[in-house]
């Protein structure tokens, strides 16, 4: 392999991020893939680290995407060639140096957690901002829109969203087991270390978190962690300090706990595979290996026809009988 510019890697990778879909992820994932064992020529795994990081940025650009980049994440762990190294990088056991897969995991996980950790320091620039924003609003309607407090105050929100969509992309991450439930319990605990006076973007992140890791995090080992979790977001909601908005946020994620975390307004939508999926997850089949695809198939119609009737009985039966995932 030859080696290329970092320009034109910048170039050809991103132009493939930008084409990359469901429909088209085999081919599109395979190119990005074998751009990013260009590295094999390198000591210092330069162009896999350059890669990574258009991925990243992409990720956490377009939440709706989360889920596919995950799992181009996971393809790339999976297949990037041994041969990559980084021999002046993080070292692995014994002390030689990570190569393929887990080179490119470290980088990753070594961004995720630079941002995550980032977005706390920027926390308090958010507070500030906001404070002076009641003052600044007659300016920035007025067309001033260039003012240093309300630059400040924008540039906040858009670090706020981009901490939004990092949160689901490092759920959708966990999801696929590139990262780990003790990676997600830090992150939790820390989204849930200000009980007094929260910021709502700790809420929201916390909320966006638990909907997406909330099922693969609720074992049994963890159960007493988890009760802890919910516990401290039910004071939340009834405090005083948290918003109507934020307080309805903290009860759907609440809820979800308390069905099982199922979410039935899926079955609006559902396929046979949905079905196939939430019959091996819920219904009386719990616990027993290979549920038919036939018998999915077979009650997909009835129950889309009795959706409503069902979701119903469901949940009332579950908030009555106080059940809870075994």
């Amino acid at each position: 392999m030859t080696l290329e510019s970092p320009e034109i890697v910048e170039l050809k990778v991103k132009g493939l991020l930008n084409k990359l879909t469901m429909e088209e992820f085999d081919s599109i994932s395979d190119q990005i893939i074998a751009w990013a064992n260009k590295s094999e020529n390198e000591k210092d795994g330069r162009t896999l680290y350059q890669i990574m990081r258009l991925v990243f940025e992409k990720a956490t650009e377009d939440a709706a995407s989360s889920e596919m980049y995950a799992r181009l994440c996971r393809k790339m762990m999976e297949r990037i060639s041994n041969r990559v190294r980084d021999d002046g990088g993080t070292k692995g056991k014994g002390g030689a140096p990570m190569t393929g897969g887990r080179l490119f995991c470290k980088y990753l996980l070594n961004r995720c957690q630079e941002d995550f950790e980032r977005g706390w320091v920027a926390k308090d620039a958010t507070a500030a901002a906001a404070a002076r924003r009641p003052g600044q609003d007659e300016a920035i309607k007025a067309g001033n829109e260039k003012k240093e407090g309300g630059e400040e105050y924008y540039a906040a929100q858009k670090a706020k969203r981009q901490g939004l969509r990092l949160i689901k992309f490092i759920g959708e991450l966990f999801k696929l087991y590139m990262l780990t439930e003790l990676i997600m319990h830090k992150c939790v605990k820390k989204l849930l270390g200000n009980i007094d006076n929260p910021e709502e973007e700790e809420i929201e992140s916390l909320c966006t978190l638990l909907a997406t890791v909330g099922e693969m995090l609720d074992t049994q080992k963890a159960r007493a962690y988890m009760d802890v979790y919910f516990s401290r977001m039910k004071e939340l909601k009834r405090s005083s300090n948290v918003s109507s908005r934020m307080q309805s946020m903290l009860q759907n994620v609440i809820e979800l706990r308390e069905y099982r975390w199922l979410n039935w307004d899926q079955l609006v939508t559902v396929d046979t595979e949905t079905i196939w999926r939430l019959l091996q997850r819920n219904a009386p089949w719990r616990g027993i290996e290979g549920v038919p695809k036939a018998l999915a198939g077979a009650l997909l119609d009835e129950l889309q026809s009795v959706c409503s009737i069902v979701t119903t009985c469901y949940l009332e039966l579950i908030h009555f009988t106080g059940a809870r995932r075994t």
